[in-house]
């Protein structure tokens, strides 16, 4: 059989190499194809074929294209895959790409029909950036809308700048290492926790829409450290009425005062008192509705408010009732504004490294315990879980009424607590 047998078969339909004397054609197919019979083809009326061994060919067009060919047989059937175009793919580059689609060959893998796979999911890859990705994951939260803006401003603020453009899949660790050191230097512990917290939801969703192989994250997870601060440790009176004193002194912002002063009041969450709407609250019956889907735990949460609370809000309400929100946005009136007010704020005061706003919680807790008001009660008021399943079953009740006594008791506290400290400060401002 000659040595050119196989390739021989392929060439029907071709010309044969022009002006080519057969004693050399048949020294360069025993030795195989060399650059400089590449380079030396000529084309010719009729496209031929210069063989390279082992099913693989270069086939010269009459426009003088060199285009790279290896054929195949597959479940019977003869197939012909596209290598590339000569000389941006050289000889062994051609040979190397022949020998990887012998092996999918072997697979039962047609090559030409997964370098089709591979330009899609090229394409996909540059489409999918992980801004589109993390726009998508958002969109799709089961969460109320003033929500979704809160999270996408951090990562429009603090992830998008750094790889928002990129596609997802090409996002290393190394990506996530400096968006999170960066974050924590600039924007704090919390913020960099909660950007590191939602970019690993992001890839897992991609991850599960096959757009993305692996969470980059998980490896540089500990890279930021939890917040060791001191700032939930439960406020002396004293601290208490200086920085309440310190707050509403502040000549800033009126609606962050407000906000201030509802949570303390009611001992809210942050982001509960930041997001509250006008339509929670019946002023009339002195309550504030809360519902599930902006709670942590998914539940209504009522909340009894005290008379200084009413009287805050009924003056608010000039100045805000006609928003949604009790609390609108400076730039944008149609959403509320970010609890990254209370910091700037506390940062103006002076408070910034001796109370966060949740050390609110934490106080009012710790001081309504030793003020002797019950467990159930303070629990419920902070919208806590209760840990013991046989009580949380048979524990249905609200404590509403009993709720509104303690929360009185506790917001005329705070004013004594204002005044004590206000009038010990006379004697020295004097």
């Amino acid at each position: 059989m000659p040595p050119n047998h196989l390739e021989t078969r392929m060439d029907t339909g071709f010309a044969a190499v022009p002006d080519a004397p057969k004693s050399a054609s048949s020294r360069q197919s025993r030795r195989g194809l060399s650059d400089a019979a590449i380079r030396a083809a000529k084309p010719s009326e009729k496209a031929y074929k210069l063989p390279a061994g082992g099913s693989l060919y270069l086939e010269v067009s009459p426009s003088g294209a060199k285009l790279w060919r290896w054929k195949y047989r597959l479940l019977g059937k003869e197939s012909r895959v596209a290598l590339g175009r000569y000389p941006d793919v050289s000889l062994r580059d051609a040979r190397e790409a022949a020998e990887s689609a012998r092996k999918l060959v072997a697979q039962g893998i047609h090559p030409a029909q997964q370098k089709k796979l591979e330009r899609l999911k090229t394409g996909l890859d540059h489409a999918n950036t992980f801004e589109a990705v993390a726009r998508e994951w958002v969109a799709l939260r089961d969460w109320q809308e003033v929500t979704k803006a809160r999270r996408l401003n951090m990562l429009e603020r603090v992830v998008f700048p750094h790889v928002g453009s990129l596609p997802i899949r090409q996002i290393q660790s190394l990506h996530v290492l400096d968006i999170l050191k960066r974050a924590n230097s600039r924007n704090g512990n919390s913020v960099a926790r909660e950007a590191k917290r939602t970019m690993s939801s992001v890839f897992e969703f991609a991850v599960s829409r096959l757009l993305a192989d692996i969470d980059p994250v998980y490896p540089v997870r500990n890279a930021v450290p939890a917040n060791k601060t001191q700032h939930k440790r439960p406020l002396s009176f004293e601290e208490v009425g200086a920085l309440l004193n310190a707050v509403e002194g502040h000549g800033g912002y009126y609606q962050i005062q407000a906000a201030f002063f509802l949570m303390w009041l009611t001992l809210a969450r942050p982001s509960e008192v930041i997001e509250a709407e006008w339509c929670e609250f019946d002023l009339d019956q002195a309550l504030w509705r809360i519902p599930e889907q902006r709670m942590k735990k998914r539940k209504e949460h009522l909340i009894p408010l005290p008379t200084q609370v009413v009287a805050l809000l009924r003056s608010l309400h000039t100045l805000t009732g006609n928003r949604t929100h009790l609390f609108p946005h400076r730039d944008d009136r149609r959403k509320p504004m970010v609890t990254a007010s209370f910091r700037q704020m506390l940062k103006a005061l002076g408070w910034a490294g001796k109370f966060s706003p949740h050390a609110t919680r934490t106080t009012g807790s710790t001081r309504l315990n030793e003020m002797g008001f019950s467990s159930d009660w303070i629990e419920r008021q902070l919208a806590h879980d209760e840990p013991n399943a046989v009580r949380r079953t048979y524990n249905h009740a609200g404590y509403l009424k009993d709720r509104a006594t303690m929360m009185q008791r506790w917001a005329d506290l705070l004013d004594e607590w204002k005044k004590k400290t206000a009038d010990a400060m006379k004697p020295v401002l004097g």
